[in-house]
């Protein structure tokens, strides 16, 4: 095996071969490491307690709903690759002259690309997400929420797993990750603070995740990858229920100018979620004005839909906890956000939606019905 540190994430498409797939030996494998590094401070706890019932269930619940993308994902689920992965009608740049002006099967090869760039994100997003978790374990102050994080570490690694099958099997290719999303998982793991570790992962990140992966649920058409969604998105629940409410009463009693910092921080990711978290490397391929493309891109139906749910989950989260601070309201009121502020949010759990039966291969319908 070859090892190969670099100092920022490869920038090429990297695509697979079917008729490889079994014969690469470990001379044959490149291995290509970023090195980070983060002033962490982990802690020991010696009561070893239960002192918060909710984060208690949350991890039992994490114990019972350990699916195997090996065995409870329909990987036989046929796809007809000759046509689009999603309704044509929700692409996002539908209706740009470019892009109008292909032919069908070019424009059909373009979606796929530009869905295998959409799915890559995700990708490094949960490697990200491991990370992070792996530092949780470490440093968050209780019994309780070391445990949680160790099994949302684990969860994690799943996601990691189901969906690099995913783009190797289904799509062949896998993009690049985007810079700003890089950025922002950065700032994550490189931060000392603990609290600014699960506000970055488990509402902002995590946040994020839920509001692409339902964009993804109400608009693919491959059967394959609506299977694989819904079962993350029963992981990702839970973890935006846990840092709810694990950090409401603590971000709470912080002094006024470390909330304000840390608000700060939360209004900044938001920012970059909302605007630059896009790649045009597919529009790049083909040439198209980027800066054109980017603004059609943004004004376009499925990225309003991503928006709305984008904010619906993490506004009431933010309120919750204390971040969404008098100083903060105008810049959230200039992104249209504050509409969503009294919304439900993820600090009241839905434990019947956590505990219905989860969609796997053997129990898709079922579940399915369930959670009409």
């Amino acid at each position: 095996m070859r090892v190969t540190v670099v100092d920022k994430p490869p920038q090429a498409v990297r695509t697979f071969n079917d008729d490889l797939e079994g014969k690469l030996t470990l001379e044959d494998v490149e291995t290509i490491r970023e090195i980070f590094r983060t002033p962490l401070t982990g802690s020991f706890n010696w009561d070893y307690e239960s002192a918060n019932a909710k984060i208690r269930r949350l991890y039992e619940l994490g114990k019972q709903h350990n699916w195997n993308s090996t065995l409870d994902v329909d990987w036989d689920a046929p796809c007809d690759m000759s046509d689009f992965p999603m309704e044509e009608f929700t692409g996002a740049l539908r209706g740009y002259p470019e892009y109008e002006a292909l032919p069908h099967s070019e424009k059909v090869r373009f979606a796929w690309k530009g869905h295998a760039q959409t799915i890559s994100q995700f990708l490094h997003g949960e490697q990200g997400a491991l990370l992070v978790a792996s530092q949780l374990v470490s440093c968050a102050p209780t019994a309780d929420a070391k445990l949680y994080a160790a099994s949302q570490t684990f969860d994690e690694a799943r996601h990691v797993e189901v969906f690099n099958a995913y783009l190797r099997r289904r799509c062949k290719m896998i993009y690049p990750i985007n810079p700003n999303l890089k950025a922002l998982i950065d700032k994550v793991l490189e931060d000392e603070r603990w609290d600014l570790k699960f506000i970055g992962m488990q509402l902002i990140i995590e946040g994020l995740a839920l509001a692409a992966f339902n964009t993804q649920v109400r608009t693919t058409k491959d059967p394959l990858l609506k299977q694989i969604v819904e079962l993350v998105i029963r992981d990702e629940g839970r973890h935006v229920a846990f840092g709810v409410n694990y950090l409401e009463d603590w971000i709470k009693i912080l002094p006024e100018a470390e909330r304000e910092d840390r608000a700060e921080f939360a209004y900044q990711a938001c920012c970059v979620m909302r605007d630059r978290l896009f790649s045009l490397d597919v529009a790049r391929e083909y040439g198209f004005d980027v800066e054109a493309a980017h603004k059609h891109i943004m004004d376009s139906q499925v990225i309003a839909m991503f928006r709305e749910l984008l904010f619906e989950r993490i506004m009431p989260n933010l309120k919750r906890v204390g971040l969404l601070t008098e100083r903060m309201r105008p810049k959230y009121e200039a992104l249209g956000a504050l509409r969503y502020e009294d919304l439900a949010g993820d600090a009241l759990i839905d434990w019947g939606m956590l505990e219905r039966p989860l969609p796997t291969k053997e129990n898709l319908a079922a579940a399915r019905i369930a959670a009409e």
